[in-house]
C-alpha cells in the first residue's frame, strides 16, 4: 500500500490512473502597458472579449444542463457586470490596454469579493476563472483548461473552476482530487451531477506530482499514491458491489420494513428531467427557479415561466413537485432585482425571501405563474421561500401563496432560528424542507466553498444533527411533512439517520437516487431510529458517523 492522503469525498465512485495537474497560468498583462491611442477601438476589444466569454460560459452551461447550468449562468453575469464595464472602460481610456485595463478592473472586484464575508470570499475562484478567460482571449493565448491526454487520468488541482469541472469528460478523466473545495462547494455539486468520483479539501493534493499512479476513492475520501494491485482490486470489487446494489434498487423509496420514504430529485429545470427520470425519482423536491432567472437582463414573461413551470409538473402525474421561489441575493444577484446597497456580508444580508420583500411583485409574478401552471397536471405541486427566519416571514408568504391560489405552502429551513422555533412556524405552513447546505453554513459558521473549513462544513456535526431533529420534531407533532433537501441526503449513511430523525422525504442530485435507495431498503426503520440516536448522542463528527454505522449492519456489503 503506498502513502495515503485523505479529504471530503463529494462524489461516490473508485478511479484509479496517473494523476496530471491542471495548470491555469496565463501571463500577467505588463503594469506598464499602453494602447497605440485608439481607445475606442481598445474598448471594443475588451467589450468584445467579456462578451464572447459570457457566451462560452453559458453555452457551456447549455449543453451540460443540469447543476452546471446555474452556476455557469452565474459567472457569466460577472464577465457582463456593467460596473464592471465602466471600469474597464475608464482604464482604457487613461491609456491601459484592453488586457491591463482588465486585469486591473478584477482585481478590485477580487478584493471586494475577498473581504465581503465567506460566503462571497468562495466566489473569488469563479471571478479568477473568468478573468483569465477574458484576458487569454485579449492576449492571444489559450484559454485554460483541462490538461489533455490520449489516456485516463485524475486531475489534480488547487480547485476547478466551474465552467471545468462542467466540462470534464468521464472517458478520460476518471476522478478528481483537489487541495481546496468543501461537500457543498460548486466544484463538489457538479462532480456529483456528472457522477464522477472526487475527493475535495486535500491537504496533500499540491505535492502530488504528474504521472503518480492515484487510487482514489470518491466515498471515503481517500487517496492512495502508487497503490499495490491489490488495493486496487479490493477498491474496484467495493466499487462494482456499490453498482450492483444501486442498479438493483428500483422502485418507491423505502426501509427494510416497508417504511415509505419518497426520493426525489433536487432539479433546475425541465432540461434536468431525463437524469431524474432515468434514476427513479419519485418526484422534485427542490425545483431551483432561480436557473430561469439569472443571466437576463429583464425576469422572464408569464408565459414563459408557466411552461417551464409546467413541463416539471407533468413529467410527474400524481407525484410531488416542491417548488423554491426564487432564491436571489448574496452570490446570485439579478440584474433586474436593484441590490439593496452595500452589505458587509451579503450572505447575511436581504437574499431569497428577504429580497422578495422588498419586492413583492416579482414573487407574486411568479405564484401566479406556478399556480397556473398546475392547472390541468395531476402533480401535487407544493411551493416553498428560502430563507426564512420567524414566524413573521413564513405567515406573510403564507398569506402571498394563498392569494395566488396555491394549495401547498412551505417554507425552508435554513437558518438556526427557524430550526429552534420550529414549532411556532409549523403552524403557519404546510410543510417543511430542510436545506442542509446552508444550515451547516450557518450553524458553523463556516463557508461551504473554504476547503480550510471542511469539517465544519459536514451535516454530520452533532450540532446540524440536532437542529433536523428538532425540525423534524416540530412538524410530526404539528402533523406536517418534513423532507431534506440539501446534499445531506445524498450520503447514504446519512440519509438512513435523517429518516430515524423523522424524515418524511430525501431529495437529491438525480445520480445519487439508486445508492440511498439501495442503503434504505436494507435497513429498518428501528434500525434508523437507532443509528440516529447514537448519531446524536456523539461529540464528534468521527463518533457520530462510526456510532451510526455500526447500528446500519446492512450497509457493509456497499463498503460503507
Amino acid at each position: 500500500m503506498g502513502d495515503m492522503l485523505r479529504g471530503v469525498g463529494v462524489s461516490s465512485g473508485v478511479g484509479y490512473a496517473p494523476a496530471l495537474r491542471l495548470s491555469r497560468s496565463i501571463p500577467e498583462p505588463p503594469a506598464d502597458a499602453r494602447h497605440d491611442g485608439d481607445a475606442d477601438a481598445e474598448i471594443q476589444r475588451a467589450t468584445s472579449a467579456m462578451e464572447e466569454t459570457a457566451l462560452d460560459l453559458t453555452a457551456r452551461g447549455e449543453r451540460v444542463g443540469g447543476a452546471a447550468r446555474e452556476v455557469l449562468a452565474a459567472q457569466a453575469l460577472m464577465a457582463r457586470d456593467p460596473a464592471l464595464a465602466d471600469d474597464v472602460k475608464r482604464r482604457v481610456g487613461e491609456g491601459a490596454t484592453a488586457a491591463r485595463a482588465v486585469s486591473e478592473a478584477m482585481a478590485v472586484y477580487r478584493d471586494m469579493l475577498a473581504s465581503a464575508g465567506e460566503y462571497l470570499a468562495a466566489r473569488v475562484a469563479d471571478l479568477d476563472d473568468v478573468r483569465d478567460r477574458v484576458v487569454a482571449r485579449l492576449l492571444g493565448v489559450p484559454v485554460p483548461g483541462i490538461p489533455e491526454s490520449a489516456t485516463p487520468f485524475v486531475l489534480v488541482a488547487g480547485d476547478l473552476a466551474p465552467a471545468d469541472t462542467a466540462m470534464l469528460d468521464p472517458e478520460r478523466v476518471v476522478a478528481f482530487v483537489t487541495r481546496e473545495g468543501g461537500p457543498t462547494s460548486h466544484t463538489a455539486i457538479l462532480a456529483r451531477s456528472l457522477g464522477l468520483p472526487a475527493v475535495v479539501a486535500c491537504a496533500g493534493a499540491d505535492a502530488i506530482d504528474d504521472g503518480t499512479r492515484l487510487l482514489v476513492d470518491g466515498m471515503t475520501g481517500e487517496v492512495v499514491l502508487e497503490p499495490a494491485t491489490e488495493a486496487v482490486r479490493a477498491a474496484r470489487a467495493t466499487a462494482a458491489a456499490r453498482d450492483a446494489a444501486a442498479a438493483e434498487s428500483t422502485g418507491p423509496g423505502r426501509t427494510s420494513d416497508g417504511h415509505a420514504v419518497p426520493l426525489l430529485a433536487n432539479i433546475g429545470g425541465p432540461q434536468d428531467l431525463p437524469a431524474a427520470l432515468d434514476n427513479g425519482a419519485e418526484g422534485v423536491g427542490l425545483y431551483r427557479t432561480e436557473f430561469l432567472f439569472l443571466d437576463r437582463a429583464d425576469a422572464p414573461g408569464h408565459e414563459e415561466q408557466v411552461a417551464a413551470y409546467r413541463a416539471v409538473l407533468e413529467a410527474f402525474p400524481g407525484g410531488k413537485v416542491v417548488v423554491r421561489t426564487l432564491d436571489s441575493g448574496a452570490d446570485k444577484p439579478l440584474a433586474f432585482l436593484p441590490a439593496p446597497g452595500a452589505e458587509p456580508n451579503p450572505a447575511l444580508g436581504e437574499r431569497g425571501l428577504r429580497m422578495m420583500r422588498r419586492h413583492p411583485r416579482t414573487l407574486e409574478s411568479q405564484l401566479a405563474a406556478l399556480a397556473e401552471a398546475q392547472r390541468g397536471t395531476d402533480a401535487q405541486l407544493h411551493v416553498m421561500a428560502p430563507m426564512v427566519t420567524d414566524v413573521e416571514d413564513a405567515e406573510w408568504f403564507a398569506a402571498a401563496a394563498a392569494t395566488a391560489g396555491i394549495e401547498h405552502a412551505g417554507i425552508m429551513i435554513e437558518v438556526p432560528a427557524a430550526a429552534l422555533r420550529a414549532r411556532h412556524l409549523a403552524r403557519s405552513v404546510d410543510f417543511f424542507s430542510i436545506g442542509t447546505n446552508d444550515l451547516t453554513q450557518y450553524t458553523c459558521a463556516a463557508d461551504r466553498e473554504v476547503g480550510g473549513l471542511s469539517r465544519f462544513q459536514d451535516p454530520w456535526q452533532p450540532a446540524v444533527l440536532e437542529l433536523v431533529a428538532a425540525t423534524a420534531t416540530a412538524a410530526q407533532q404539528a402533523g406536517r411533512p418534513c423532507g431534506v433537501c440539501g446534499e445531506a441526503a445524498a450520503d447514504p449513511v446519512l440519509a438512513c439517520v435523517l429518516v430515524g430523525l423523522g424524515v418524511t422525504t430525501l431529495s437529491m442530485g438525480a445520480t445519487a437516487l439508486p445508492m440511498v435507495r439501495a442503503a434504505l431498503a436494507r435497513t429498518s426503520l428501528a434500525q434508523c431510529r437507532e443509528a440516529a440516536q447514537a448519531a446524536l448522542e456523539a461529540r464528534t463528527v468521527a463518533e457520530a458517523v462510526s456510532s451510526a454505522r455500526s447500528h446500519l449492519p446492512g450497509l457493509a456489503d456497499l463498503g460503507l
